[in-house]
Formats: structure tokens, C-alpha cells, sequence
């Protein structure tokens, strides 16, 4: 077996015992609130990326509030935005039968969507609605899917219609993987019909690499196909680096006075 594979399996096992450990102290001590749930998860996920020996680097001002939307690279990228920022996720349900993340992220306050049904979207909105009012961003992936980076397919704009309603800033996030040796981001990629388990012994064996998060500014639209197109279009430029050489903020403003 590989060496490095072997000895971040066993830091990673370590690390995650130790963070459903604290949460089961936290909840001994009594109910905790979404805001806690969300540092629990900050917390832990630091403690993964510390175990891991992988890094991550942010560019432009990390929100504190409002709906922040990102293209999707893998199940990496809620390890990395949590730890960057106390935030909620909107995810699959899906999500909730996998084993121990399934758990984790119901236990940091994870929103689970079943996209078959119409109810849970419902559902799902007015959480959002209510979330997007406390001190903690609501992160969603609004591509529906992962990808291999090499394109930002389009946003469905169901979704924003809860930031539109309560007035919340809509901020632009991009994520991108930095492998190192050379190789493609795709190779950390989890996309297609990859399984989850094999995706995850690939990355435990990987040379360690670094994730570059660099978030717009935040902005309140009239509507949510506005909401969704402007900020698609600061994700797309962001990927392709142009944010990060003039500015984050600067150049998502220029985009979106240029769209008005």
C-alpha cells in the first residue's frame, strides 16, 4: 500500500473520531443552535485538512452573511469552503446515506434537497429563507452537479429566489484544485458516475495539493434569473483567473454593471 495513502487514512480516521467526539460533548451539554452547528463543522473540517497535510488559500473578502454560490468540483470543495467560513450547505439527499459524512453533515446543519420532489423544494426554500437570516452564509452549488472544471455549466436559478425574497446579498464564490507535478485539476475532480470510495483512495495516495477559494462581492438582485446569470458569469471569469489578477470585487462589479 502507499505510504502516504496508508498514514493519512490512519491521521484521518483519527481526526474524524475526534470531531464526532466534540459534537457528541456539545450535545451532551444540550441542543445546539444552526450557528453552532455550522463551527462545529468549521472546526472539523479544519482538523481534516490539517490531517490530510492539504492546504487552501482565499482571495477577496470571505462573507459573513447572504447566499454564496460556487461552481462544484467535488465533495472536496464542502471541506474546504467550511473551513474557510462557518457556513450551511443546500446538498442531495443523497448525501444523508453515506456513511459518517452523511452523519457529519447532518450534524452541521446541512439543507438536504430531494430534487424529485416539488414539496422538499418548497421545503428547502423557506429554510434557506430562514437561514439567510442569521450570521452564517447559506453556500449552494447551483450547477446541480460536480464537473471536471473544465467548463461552469449553467446555474438553475430555482434556488436564488430565497435571497431575491429576503433581500440577501448573493455573493460569487469559485473554487478551483491545484494538483501538484503538473497534473490536472480533473484528477481530483469527482465527477461522472465515479464512486465515492474509490475517488476518496485516489486522493489519499495524491501528492498533497492546494485549493484556491476567491469570493466577489456581495450583491442584491431584483430577481433570481438576473441573480443567476450575473453571478455565473463572475464564476466563470474567476475560474479563469481573471479575478484574482485585477481583484475579486473590482472586476465582478465591472461584469455585473457591464450586464445591467
Amino acid at each position: 500500500m502507499n505510504l502516504r495513502r496508508l498514514w493519512r487514512m490512519i491521521r484521518l480516521a483519527s481526526a474524524l473520531a475526534a470531531c464526532m467526539m466534540r459534537f457528541a460533548l456539545k450535545r451532551f451539554c444540550g441542543p445546539l443552535t444552526p450557528t453552532q452547528r455550522s463551527l462545529w463543522l468549521q472546526s472539523a473540517c479544519r482538523g481534516v485538512l490539517d490531517s490530510l497535510g492539504i492546504s487552501y488559500r482565499i482571495a477577496g473578502e470571505t462573507p459573513s452573511s447572504g447566499l454564496v454560490v460556487s461552481n462544484h468540483l467535488s465533495y472536496l470543495d464542502i471541506v474546504f469552503y467550511s473551513a474557510a467560513m462557518p457556513c450551511f450547505f443546500v446538498s442531495k439527499t443523497e448525501v444523508m446515506r453515506w456513511p459518517y459524512f452523511g452523519a457529519a453533515a447532518r450534524a452541521g446543519g446541512t439543507i438536504f434537497l430531494d430534487r424529485t420532489s416539488r414539496g422538499s423544494a418548497a421545503a428547502v426554500a423557506h429554510e434557506m429563507a430562514t437561514r439567510l437570516s442569521l450570521p452564517v452564509p447559506v453556500l449552494l452549488f447551483p450547477e446541480g452537479t460536480s464537473t471536471d472544471g473544465c467548463e461552469v455549466r449553467r446555474f438553475h436559478s430555482g434556488l436564488f429566489q430565497s435571497a431575491i425574497d429576503t433581500g440577501a446579498p448573493v455573493i460569487a464564490a469559485a473554487i478551483r484544485y491545484m494538483p501538484g507535478a503538473g497534473a490536472p485539476e480533473s484528477t481530483l475532480c469527482w465527477f461522472g458516475n465515479a464512486a465515492f470510495s474509490s475517488h476518496l483512495w485516489k486522493v489519499l495516495a495524491a501528492p498533497s495539493f492546494t485549493a484556491e477559494i476567491v469570493f466577489g462581492e456581495p450583491r442584491v438582485y431584483a430577481d433570481r434569473r438576473s441573480a443567476a446569470e450575473s453571478t455565473h458569469e463572475c464564476v466563470a471569469a474567476m475560474r479563469d483567473g481573471k479575478a484574482a489578477r485585477l481583484g475579486a470585487e473590482c472586476f465582478c462589479n465591472q461584469l455585473i454593471r457591464k450586464s445591467l
